[in-house]
């Protein structure tokens, strides 16, 4: 198969990892199995949604995604997510440099191909890229901040809701957050804030902001009861639920800002999106 397919051993091992090749109608989990006849194998076709590029450089680009989109897909169900887009426009050698949450819109860093992807995830593994996010939260926040507390997750509790939450915990890794106010809205009692952080957790500024009381309006887990998260998980929360338990009906968190040097250039790419108009449309 590896000869036919013109795959090398270790791009036939990821396609048994990732359950895309099947006997007999039956997926192959080991990679020391042997098989002859008939095989099925999912190969990964990306399909485009004309989601156009915010702007686009000769090694990289960046999207200003929308929120509900998945940067990577779930499972091979999962119909559509942004690295659909990104290959279906670039190719498959272009890829995504990192992650944002599905809920979370705003800017993606994609590199175009096999060099500029490792020297932009050395960037963000040596924090060299500045990333300012905004927020919609709850209450009136008045001065500066600057948030230093561990994050942990939860990966060894049994319950599947905890497994997924990340929390501070002085055994956690070290994680840093700046906030700054920049309006405060009366008649929603909520701040419009921009988020600076240090370091790239999990969940970070949701946690952050949670931990000091000030949650992002719309988050669905963070500052929610159980039964709420496990509705919403269940995806049994209609949106006048949300909106009336979180105060939104997504995720009011936008990532704003890029700024970084590659190659011995600096770029500054800032996203074009109303992000307080987008709050009020969905705070209703």
């Amino acid at each position: 198969m590896i000869r036919e397919l013109n795959f090398t051993q270790s791009e036939a091992q990821k396609v048994i990892a990732k359950a895309r090749l099947f006997f007999n109608g039956k997926l192959v989990e080991k990679p020391t199995d042997e098989i002859f006849g008939d095989i099925e194998l999912m190969y990964f076709e990306p399909i485009t949604k004309g989601l156009k590029a915010h702007i686009e450089y000769e090694e990289f680009v960046v999207f200003d995604k929308p929120s509900g989109l998945l940067i990577h897909p779930q499972n091979r169900l999962t119909p559509y997510s942004l690295i659909d887009e990104l290959k279906a426009q670039y190719g498959m050698d272009a890829n995504i440099a990192h992650r944002i949450d599905q809920e979370t819109s705003g800017l993606v860093l994609c590199a175009k191909n096999k060099k500029s992807e490792i020297a932009l995830k050395v960037m963000f593994q040596e924090r060299d890229m500045k990333k300012k996010y905004l927020a919609m939260v709850h209450g009136e926040l008045k001065d500066e901040l600057k948030i230093d507390a561990p994050l942990l997750r939860f990966d060894d509790e049994k319950s599947a809701l905890v497994r997924m939450v990340v929390k501070v915990h002085e055994s956690g890794k070290e994680s840093l957050t700046f906030v700054k106010p920049l309006k405060y809205f009366k008649e929603s009692n909520t701040t419009l804030v921009e988020c600076s952080p240090h370091t790239g957790r999990q969940h970070q500024i949701r946690v952050h902001l949670l931990h000091v009381n000030y949650p992002i309006v719309g988050d669905p887990i963070y500052g929610q009861p159980e039964e709420n998260v496990v509705k919403y998980l269940d995806r049994e929360m209609t949106r006048d639920m949300r909106v009336e338990n979180s105060g939104a009906r997504r995720l009011l968190l936008h990532a704003n800002e890029l700024k970084f040097e590659l190659y011995g250039k600096s770029y500054c790419v800032k996203s074009d999106v109303d992000f307080e108009k987008v709050c009020f449309e969905n705070m209703r």
